[in-house]
C-alpha cells in the first residue's frame, strides 16, 4: 500500500519532517505502509534483506535471547521512531510488535539514495539515532534502581511521555503496549511484583487502570518522587 503523508499521525515528528513538502512526495513514492499484529515480527536476528521502516502507530520491541532462550528486551520503538540499519543486516536482535502497528517502509537502496540526496535527511535520522540510544540506554538502567517501586514508577513515567505529542508533558491517558511478563523482563521483577506495584501506585492516588492495559495518570508527582524525576510544579 502506497504512503499517504498528508495523513500520517507522525508527520511532524518523524525524520522525514526535516523535507519539504516536495521533498516527501518524491520519497514517499517508493515507501510503502505495512501493518504488523501484536507478535508478528519485522525483523529476525541475522536476517539479510531488511528494510528501514518509520513507526506510525502501536509500538515495537527490540529483542534479544540468550542462549537458554531467555528474552531481553533491548530498547522499545514509539509512534515516530525509526527501525532498520541503513548499512548493515540486524545481526543480533529481533524486532517485533508489542501491538498492532502501522509502519511506513522503505528499501536499504531507496533509503540510501534518499539520505544522499536530501542531506536535512541525513542529519534528522543521525539526531533521532542519538535520541533513541540515549532512550535504550535509559530504559535498560531503571533495572538497576533500587527499589521495585522505583522501577515501575520510572517505567510508566517512560510510557507516558512516549505516548504524549508534547515534549514537555506525559500523556494523560495511554495503553501499556508491554505486558506484566514483559514489564518484569525488563524491570528484573516477577509479575506478583508488578502487580502489586500497579495497585500500590492507584491506591496512592498516582494512576487508575482501565481494562487490562490502560492507564490514566492522575497524579504524576508520586511517580517523579518514587522515580527521583522532580518537576517545578512537584
Amino acid at each position: 500500500m502506497s504512503l499517504a503523508c498528508a495523513s500520517c499521525p507522525v508527520r511532524d515528528r518523524a525524520a522525514c519532517s526535516a523535507l519539504t513538502d516536495e521533498e516527501r512526495t518524491a520519497m514517499a513514492e517508493a515507501g510503502r505502509t505495512r501493518h504488523l499484529a501484536r507478535g508478528e515480527t519485522l525483523f529476525r536476528a541475522g536476517d539479510t534483506d531488511t528494510a528501514c521502516a518509520t513507526l506510525v502507530s502501536g509500538a515495537l520491541k527490540v529483542t534479544s535471547f540468550s542462549e537458554d532462550g531467555e528474552e531481553r528486551i533491548l530498547a522499545l520503538v514509539h509512534p515516530a521512531g525509526f527501525v532498520g540499519e541503513l548499512f548493515q543486516p540486524f545481526a543480533h536482535h529481533d524486532v517485533v510488535a508489542l501491538t498492532d502497528s502501522t509502519l511506513c517502509t522503505f528499501s536499504h537502496s531507496d533509503m540510501e539514495a534518499a539520505v544522499g540526496r536530501y542531506p536535512a535527511l541525513a542529519q534528522a535520522l543521525l539526531r533521532r539515532s542519538q535520541e533513541d540510544l540515549h532512550a535504550s540506554r535509559h530504559l535498560l538502567n531503571l533495572a538497576g534502581r533500587n527499589s521495585a517501586t522505583e522501577k515501575v514508577s520510572s517505567l510508566l513515567l517512560e510510557m507516558a511521555s512516549a505516548a504524549s505529542d508534547s515534549p514537555c508533558h506525559p500523556a494523560h491517558m495511554f495503553d501499556l503496549p508491554l505486558t506484566r511478563g514483559e514489564m518484569g523482563n525488563m524491570l528484573g521483577l516477577t509479575i506478583e511484583t508488578i502487580s502489586r506495584q500497579l495497585s500500590k501506585l492507584e491506591k496512592a492516588g498516582a494512576i487508575r487502570r482501565s481494562g487490562l492495559r490502560g492507564i490514566e495518570l492522575i497524579n504524576p508527582a508520586p511517580l517523579r518522587h518514587a522515580s527521583g524525576v522532580y518537576s517545578p510544579s512537584d
